[in-house]
């Protein structure tokens, strides 16, 4: 068996090694360190939780062990897709360069530019950043690239997932053509691949597993759920995680609870808080001190759930996570590897639950065909959809009742029509003579209500009741034919019953008047 000793790497970097307490290297790490100590290109493709950190960190401590760092011109970039990961990386080179006088920083968000600046005007021999706050200081003038030596990119399909490709190939330009490249990732997607064959020269291909495997010491199984009601989806499927980690009883010390959406996050985490379980959230929304606290808590064993988006499935590296259940099934099927991922790290024994509703049952399936094996089922333990608690058998707190569909009628079933506005319905008028369950009754007289007579108008007959027409405009309230005239002596409609006398008036007699 290989031993770190056989690497050829730096005595400090060795005694770190020792002194954290390992001796064998990791597949990904005993085939990335030689050709990367050599100063070769290094393509390493391997599941998540097998050590890739550690193999790119430790040849670029043994490169980077000779020489000084100058002011804004850090001599190593390392490139992570997310905060979280970035602060891994940047604890992974504090324990492993611990003899060594190198200096690093670690830029990203919701940190003060200012103290990041003091650290980058010193020099710094490591850059650890995500690419969008490396490019701030760069276009801020702080930071110059031009003596980068070995540049590493970590999660790189995390990186194609999130959108940061355009980010990294402006990078990759601002950087020197006679760097050495180093280029992890779990999936080797059509875009991750183009990137490599344009920035990479004759790389060293590492592959210790087949792409997208989840590690064998994972436990994986799915519940199929389905709500007795559509609007009590989300209160079922809340009680049945709480089910699922009560039926796991102490052997779910602590868990990691994933889901699709922030706000699903929330209220997820609020939920189990109010049942007495002990639990946080963690998003991108939340400010990244309250997200450090959160991590910090969940290392240390003061947390026992940490709900999370998938924010945290990429650089989460706490070792012992018993459990992690995907409250929702994700929706690209490479993200389930990297959640379970986070369990059953360093040859540990891990087990990985999920809810299937029926709409995601499209998803599920992309994941069985990407991971080339099916997810055993395990039976609901609520009984099927039925709520199993008194917090499903009433309506929740924030859920609304119902409110009663509305008719398209537009006047009120108990208010009486007017005498002279009785406009027949469409079954009427659609029926020659009335339905013979329900006689007709009389009309009661009409009476037409008018405007006083002016002087010198005469008494009109009365109209006869006849079937209104619906077309024209404003055929409501008509008789006859459409438009603006027709039946009842074409009467005017709007000046009553006779017009006045300016208005009958030629343009000439107004202007003469």
């Amino acid at each position: 068996m290989t031993k770190f000793s056989d690497l050829n790497l730096n005595p400090k970097v060795l005694k770190a090694v020792a002194e954290a307490g390992y001796e064998s290297p990791t597949p990904i790490q005993a085939g990335a360190i030689p050709p990367a100590l050599e100063g070769r290109d290094v393509l390493g493709i391997a599941q998540t939780g097998t050590g890739k950190t550690a193999g790119f960190v430790l040849p670029m401590l043994s490169l980077l062990a000779r020489g000084r760092a100058r002011a804004r011109m850090p001599r190593s970039l390392v490139l992570c897709p997310t905060r979280e990961l970035a602060a891994q990386v940047a604890e992974n080179f504090d324990t492993y360069s611990k003899h060594l006088k190198l200096t690093k920083a670690l830029l990203i968000g919701g940190v003060s530019f200012k103290e990041q600046d003091k650290l980058i005007d010193k020099g710094v021999d490591v850059l650890i950043c995500t690419p969008g706050r490396l490019l701030d200081h760069f276009e801020r003038g702080k930071l110059l690239l031009t003596g980068v030596q070995v540049m590493v990119v970590d999660e790189a399909d995390r990186m194609l997932d999130m959108g940061f490709i355009p980010d990294i190939e402006r990078i990759f330009s601002l950087t020197p053509f006679t760097r050495q490249t180093l280029f992890f990732s779990a999936t080797m997607a059509p875009e991750i691949e183009r990137i490599t064959n344009t920035f990479l020269s004759a790389p060293a291909r590492v592959e210790v597993a087949r792409q997208a495997t989840a590690s064998e010491t994972i436990e994986q199984s799915v519940v199929i759920f389905k709500a007795s009601r559509k609007d009590r989806e989300g209160t079922e499927k809340r009680n049945l995680l709480r089910a699922m980690i009560d039926a796991e009883g102490e052997k779910c010390s602590n868990a990691i609870i994933f889901c699709n959406r922030k706000m699903d996050v929330d209220t997820v985490a609020k939920s189990l808080k109010k049942h007495g379980y002990d639990a946080a959230p963690i998003h991108g929304d939340l400010d990244q001190s309250q997200r450090t606290r959160t991590l910090d808590g969940f290392r240390e064993g003061n947390l026992r759930f940490l709900v999370a988006s998938d924010v945290a499935a990429r650089g989460l590296d706490v070792p012992a996570v018993s459990h992690v259940f995907n409250f929702d099934v994700p929706s690209h099927a490479e993200d389930y590897v990297h959640r379970i991922g986070r369990t059953g790290r360093a040859g540990r024994d891990g087990k990985a639950m999920m809810i299937c509703i029926p709409r995601d049952e499209k998803n599920l399936d992309a994941i069985e065909t990407l991971i080339q094996k099916a997810i055993p089922r395990l039976d609901n333990p609520l009984g099927g959809g039925a709520p199993a608690s008194a917090e499903a058998a009433a309506p929740a707190e924030d859920e609304k009742p119902a409110k009663p569909r509305r008719t398209r009628s537009r006047r009120k079933p108990d208010e009486a029509a007017p005498a002279t506005e009785e406009v027949p319905t469409q079954a009427a008028e659609l029926s020659e003579t009335p339905p013979a369950t329900e006689p007709a009754e009389a009309p009661a007289p009409a009476k037409d209500i008018q405007a006083a007579p002016s002087e010198g108008t005469q008494d009109r007959a009365p109209r006869e009741d006849k079937p209104r027409s619906r077309g024209g405009r404003g055929g409501r309230g008509r008789s006859g034919g459409g438009g603006g005239g027709g039946g009842d002596n074409n009467r005017v409609v709007g000046l009553g019953d006779h017009m006045p006398s300016f208005i009958a008036m030629s343009f000439e007699e107004r202007r003469d008047s």
